[in-house]
């Protein structure tokens, strides 16, 4: 272990002052259909979280184009979308389950979020929660593959997570859920992604910082030092000087 010998480790958190303002948190569905199942989770999630104490919003997926590596990037859903992502200190993610895995539109929200904006890194130490509603028996391919894309995109996915089988069977005609053990865990989701929120918003760079990233800033600033150093020192060539004739 001598590589580490003069390496430091901030291991403690930092005494920071605690943010007074409520939680901001982004909430994604998955589906365009106006009665989606994913949609009612969804806002039942917003309600609960609205009567937690959270500043929540919903993202409309509704006119985002598809992914096109950025020539769309340009695109007032695109931009509306990030903006979202920027401000929110939280995030929900509810999604149908099709063909085992979340939908399309899903996806393609997901795939629209940058890991990094110049400095900014738009997802990154923001905490996530991870829902699903199936038309059959209970699955968790979903919430699995989104757990997969949230630990990729550097957020701190909560260890709870909600599952709604046979989704058309428990929701009022109002949208909201009915009392059941699938309510009570949603319930239990948004009271975990709170508290993960409080206790990190203030501390979100200091639970990502990186040994790998510190060596290679490091690096990075010593050969930038070398290549000054070499501009500097190298010798100017001059002319050469020649003698006037005499006659």
């Amino acid at each position: 272990m001598n590589y580490l010998n003069s390496v430091e480790f901030n291991l403690l958190p930092p005494t920071t002052p605690l943010s007074t303002h409520k939680p901001r948190v982004l909430i994604l569905y998955g589906s365009l259909r106006e009665q989606s199942y994913s949609k009612k989770a969804a806002l039942e999630a917003k309600q609960i979280l609205t009567h937690m104490g959270a500043e929540v919003k919903l993202f409309n997926p509704t006119g985002l184009p598809m992914f096109d590596n950025g020539d769309s990037v340009m695109h007032e859903k695109v931009q509306e979308l990030r903006e979202l992502v920027n401000w929110s200190e939280a995030q929900v993610w509810s999604s149908p389950e099709l063909h085992g895995n979340m939908s399309a539109v899903m996806k393609n929200q997901i795939d629209w979020i940058p890991l990094s904006l110049g400095a900014v890194r738009p997802t990154q130490g923001k905490v996530l929660a991870v829902m699903q509603v199936s038309g059959g028996s209970q699955s968790f391919n979903a919430v699995n593959n989104m757990r997969i894309l949230g630990r990729w995109m550097r957020m701190l996915t909560i260890p709870n997570q909600s599952s709604i089988a046979k989704a058309m069977n428990e929701f009022n005609p109002d949208g909201t859920m009915k009392a059941s053990n699938f309510r009570n865990r949603i319930v239990d989701v948004m009271e975990e992604l709170m508290r993960f929120t409080y206790l990190t918003r203030d501390n979100k760079q200091f639970m990502v910082d990186r040994y790998s990233e510190r060596q290679a800033e490091q690096q990075a600033r010593i050969n930038n030092s070398k290549g000054l150093a070499d501009i500097l020192e190298s010798p100017q060539k001059t002319k050469p000087v020649t003698k006037a004739g005499c006659c």
